[in-house]
Parts: C-alpha cells; structure tokens; sequence
C-alpha cells in the first residue's frame, strides 16, 4: 500500500518540479551564465504569484496575469541590477537588500500574508486537480513542459544573438568584455531583469497550481534552484554540451529534486528537516568537483595536476 502511494504521488512531485524548474532556469541564467549568487529569487518567487493571484482576483485572465507577474519579476531584477551597478554594493548583498524589500511589497499587494484563488471559480492554465483523469490538452504536465520547451527555445535564441553573446561574455571575463567595448553593468541588469522575470512566471504557475500566494512561499527558493542547477549539471553535464539541453538539463534536475523529496517523505523522515537535506545535497553536490580534482586525479608526466 506505500509503495502504492508512492506511485500515485510521483506526477503531482514531477509537474511540482516542472515548475519549480522554469525557476531553477532562472537561476542557472544568475550563477552560470552572469557567475553572480542572486538571492533576489526568495522574494521574487512570491512576487510572481501574488501579481498573479491578485491580477485574477480582480478580473484579469490568466494570460495577462503571467505577462504582469513576469513584468513584476522584471522590475525586482531592476532594483537589485541597480544596488549593485549603479550604486557599487556587493551582488549577493544588493540581492538580501532587494529580497527583503519584496517581503513588504509582496504583503502590500496582497493585503494579507497569504491569498486563496479557486480553480472552479476562475479559468487557471494549471492546477494540482489537473494532474489525472483529465483531457490530455489540459493535464499541467504536458502545460507546464510545453511552457519549458517554448521558454528554452526563446532563451537559445536570445542567447545566440549579439547582445545575448555580449551578455555571456559580461559573466565569463568581465575585463576582457568592456576591453571589447561591451556595456558589462547594463548586461548585468539586463541578466538580472530576465532572470528574476523567469521565477515570477515559475511563482505565478506555482501560485495557480496550489491554489495560493502565500508571503513565505519563496523561502529557500535559491537553495532549491542550485540543487536543480547542480543535480542537472552533474547528471546531465556530459550528455548535454548544447546549451539549450544545458537549460533541459535544469529543469530536469528539478524534477529529480522533488522526486527525491517525494521519497523522502514516503520514507517517513521528518519534514521538518527538508530545506535541512536540500541544503546537504546542494553542498555535496558542489563539492564533488573539487574533491575529484583534489583526490582522485592523477598528476601528469610532468607532476603537475592534468586540470593546471
């Protein structure tokens, strides 16, 4: 009968990680390609759902709700892009500023800490109801993956174009990129805005698919984005070199994220400890790399290390 459970709870842990991935995308736009530790994104990942929510609420479709929760995402980037340019403070500090400045606009939006919309009462993209037993074109699995599918594409695009390869350019040799002659603090923002849009469209399906915004909904957000990240490089990394299936790669590692929780609970462990675990994960993870360089590579003729 666990076992059982187990099972009928995989697709709502596998369309939870889809979404969550569109976030962990975002993130991986912020730490891979900018090299800048944001964590803007625990406020932003309620700032998307509470402009949705509350776009809804108050008569707006779906549709324009998401463009208005991405827009919010957009202006959130802005502010931290602009601490840490314009103003010179440190990016992960520019980003605390910023994330806690979101805790009080997010209560403004909403009026209240948290705010319930009904799946039968409004006309959701996606909804934990919606996972079985429903047409195929409305399940949010398939909702949610053609969402990623569109967005990779749209970002492999934009990546491969001047300013996108500028902006590329700005994370991996800031130096060697304003020798070029590139603008390195407009890309910074600009990668900030789009990254930062990115998880308020993860918070606004986030919010539709729970049924709720909810001011503490984005806590430790960023620790469940570098997982993702870092699950899906480890996995993934030598399989996906193109740097679109680099962004499947992400999104992929989310959905091994919740699975893993997902067990976890079934196992019975306190989940209290979850965020506990995540952060265990996401440290081994990150220390995998070094400890094979330190460990397990063998110096060359030279006596050198083969990675010097």
């Amino acid at each position: 009968m666990q076992i059982i459970s187990l099972i009928n709870a995989l697709p709502g842990a596998v369309a939870q990680g889809l979404i969550w991935g569109i976030m962990a995308i975002g993130v991986y736009i912020t730490y891979r390609v900018l090299d800048i530790a944001d964590l803007t994104v625990d406020g932003t990942m309620c700032t998307g759902g509470a402009v949705c929510v509350m776009m809804m609420l108050s008569g707006h479709n779906v549709w324009v709700s998401m463009l208005a929760a991405f827009g919010a995402g957009l202006l959130a980037g802005l502010a931290t892009g602009v601490f840490h340019t314009f103003m010179g403070i440190p990016a992960i500090l520019a980003g605390i500023l910023t994330q806690l400045s979101l805790y009080s606009i997010n209560l403004k939006i909403m009026g209240k800490a948290n705010q319930a919309i009904n799946v039968d009462k409004y006309d959701l993209l996606v909804s934990l109801r919606w996972i079985k037993n429903v047409p195929f074109t409305q399940n949010t699995l398939l909702v949610v993956a053609v969402i990623i599918a569109i967005l990779v594409l749209i970002l492999y695009w934009f990546f491969g174009t001047e300013l996108g390869c500028a902006l590329r350019a700005t994370g991996c040799n800031p130096n060697m990129a304003r020798a070029q002659g590139i603008n390195t603090d407009r890309n910074k923002v600009l990668g900030l805005m789009l990254s930062n849009g990115l998880v308020a469209l993860s918070s606004a399906l986030l919010a539709q698919y729970q049924g709720f915004a909810d001011v503490n909904m984005g806590r430790g957000a960023i620790v469940i984005g570098l997982a993702a990240v870092i699950i899906g490089e480890a996995i993934f990394g030598r399989i996906f070199r193109n740097f679109a299936l680099r962004l499947v790669s992400v999104a992929l590692g989310s959905i091994l994220y919740y699975l893993v929780v997902q067990v976890v609970i079934w196992m019975g462990i306190d989940t209290d400890l979850l965020k506990m675990l995540s952060a265990l994960v996401v440290a081994i993870f990150l220390a995998v790399p070094y400890w094979k360089g330190k460990y397990f590579t063998k110096p060359s003729k030279k006596g050198g290390n083969r990675n010097a």
